[in-house]
């Protein structure tokens, strides 16, 4: 079965580099907490032939969000927050209206499961109200405050009260922002103290690696190859939406610290953050708070612009229904991605944990490389 994975999975990688589609990637594969299967592959920067190697540090973009998610449900445990409180014991100031420009009462609940009513303004056209707001996402616009942003963002009145839909959206910057607070720290301070220090996760942090040469460069989708990131760089995402990257606001340390997309880490640390979670949280949360976190927490409403037969829980996507994804993973898989041009999932039912980190967004993100890697791996 090694050998066999190890041949389809070599194939994909093989194939998405020749093919000119990402530029490099580091894969990890874990088997009932054994690695399978660990490969770097390709540049770390391209033009300066810097090959790609195991301890590179990569932008995680939304990798960030399950691991600023535990942390506060590790605050939940400690009576720190409250899960179905008002998010305005912690955030007074910050106050947005529904379209009638009624009062909405937000929770942690919503935050977590991104049903607060916020958006992205990577969704929107260049005259939706996240635009004209210039309501950043944490990829963009360096030196940006949290305060500033904080501001904008309650600018903008809610798409839906509350609970009554989904949409993924700036609610774990928001969520940060609380961590932070109720802790009285900095968020990066609360994310070392409740997550990585506990698994040792030394070189993940919202601060850039001291030696910048272990820092991959970004590239985006490009023909007949991806392109080196300028700054900023936008790369449409459908006709009329677009996303605008910024490679140098993880270089500025006055940069808001954003809870939805701001950390930076290796592969290997994601990979021991996953396991504590397939294996029921400790040291960092209990067994029954994983169990909460990792089923579906909002109920028939639709994971809007994922694909059928998936949900969401608190902070990760959770597979209800494989025949109707079209996917051979398990039901209760866990998945997210980074915009980066990141993917990871976890199947607990085939004690398989998956890390794919790429430098080329959106592909390593949401291309065919992560659909043809996933089919791989299960063999079909």
């Amino acid at each position: 079965m090694k050998n066999g994975l190890q041949t389809r999975v070599d194939s994909v990688i093989d194939d998405a580099i020749s093919k000119k589609r990402i530029v490099g990637t580091v894969i990890l594969i874990s088997l009932d907490g054994t690695i399978v299967y660990q490969r770097p592959a390709g540049f770390a920067d391209r033009e300066e032939g810097r090959a790609m190697v195991e301890n590179h540090v990569f932008r995680l973009a939304s990798f960030t969000k399950p691991l600023v998610s535990a942390a506060s449900i590790a605050l939940i445990e400690r009576g720190v927050l409250n899960l179905d409180k008002s998010i305005g014991v912690w955030l007074p100031e910050f106050r947005p209206k529904l379209r009638d420009r009624g009062k909405a009462t937000i929770t942690i609940r919503h935050l977590l499961t991104h049903t607060a009513g916020l958006g992205y303004p990577s969704d929107e056209p260049a005259d939706g109200p996240y635009r004209k707001a210039n309501v950043s996402d944490g990829l963009d616009q360096p030196g940006l405050s949290m305060d500033e942003n904080l501001r904008r963002i309650a600018s903008v009145s809610l798409r839906f009260e509350p609970g009554r839909s989904w949409a993924y959206s700036v609610a774990t910057d928001v969520l940060g922002e609380i961590v932070s607070r109720a802790t009285q720290k900095s968020l990066p301070d609360a994310i070392k103290e409740l997550i990585t220090q506990p698994l040792e996760m030394h070189s993940t942090g919202f601060s850039p690696p001291a030696d910048l040469t272990t820092l991959v460069t970004p590239y985006a989708d490009g023909s007949p190859q991806p392109v080196r990131m300028s700054d900023p760089q936008i790369v449409p995402t459908g006709p009329r939406t677009r996303l605008c990257f910024s490679p140098g606001r993880a270089l500025n340390e006055h940069s808001f610290h954003s809870g939805g997309a701001g950390m930076l880490g290796t592969a290997k640390d994601f990979m021991r953050f996953l396991e504590t979670i397939r294996l029921a949280g400790h040291p960092i949360l209990r067994a029954d708070s994983v169990r909460t976190m990792t089923q579906n927490q909002i109920g028939s409403l639709w994971v809007v612009g994922d694909e059928p037969g998936w949900k969401f829980g608190f902070g990760v996507a959770v597979l209800e229904d494989p025949a109707t994804a079209d996917s051979p993973q398990s039901r209760g898989t866990l998945r997210w991605g980074g915009i980066w041009g990141h993917h990871w999932f976890v199947d607990p039912a085939k004690r398989l944990t998956v890390v794919c980190l790429t430098n080329t967004a959106i592909e390593g993100a949401k291309g065919t490389f992560p659909r043809q890697l996933r089919q791989a791996i299960y063999g079909v």
